[in-house]
């Protein structure tokens, strides 16, 4: 498996997979998690995954996307690398015109709040998901812009909170 790993890891690194992976890779990991029932996605089997679901900024209609995150300590940082693209992703956007999102992981669907990190929080953040999956260092050397990261937290819904912590493994 390391050895697949390794080889996904340099793959990942090159423009050519940053021009056709935001095409294929999010419509495999929505197949897979339909066809398996919500059990798994394509992409958990390199990193660990989950399915952010924020508001369209402009439509307003619920966008759920694929996505790799490092769970920490009861929250998930996820990076808006968009795959080493000029641009920032979508969800991104979403989130920062409305932080409360939900998170799908491992069967639990739980509502989270957003919030985008900076200085040291962000500089922690960053060395950790580097740990985790190298390429992103590839990816923040092709672009120009600041690569997005967010920590997602459970929040409180109605009267209720969200139960429990995510699962960190």
């Amino acid at each position: 498996m390391r050895v697949l790993e390794n080889a996904m890891q340099k793959v990942s690194a090159t423009p050519a997979f940053a021009r056709v992976a935001p095409s294929i890779v999010p419509r495999l990991d929505k197949a897979v998690h339909r066809l398996s029932g919500g059990k798994f996605m394509l992409s958990q089997w390199m990193l660990p995954s989950l399915f952010l679901t924020t508001t369209g900024r402009r439509s307003g209609e619920p966008r759920t996307t694929p996505l790799a995150c490092l769970p920490q300590g009861g929250t998930f940082l996820v990076v808006g690398s968009n795959f080493g693209r000029t641009s920032h992703p979508a969800w991104t956007g979403n989130l920062l015109a409305d932080a409360d999102a939900v998170v799908e992981h491992r069967g639990r669907t739980v509502p989270v709040r957003a919030r985008l990190l900076s200085g040291g929080e962000r500089t922690q953040a960053w060395a950790a998901l580097l740990a985790m999956w190298p390429p992103y260092a590839s990816y923040q050397a092709r672009v120009e812009r600041e690569i997005r990261v967010f920590r997602l937290e459970p929040r409180q819904v109605g009267a209720t909170t969200a139960t429990g912590r995510f699962d960190d493994r």
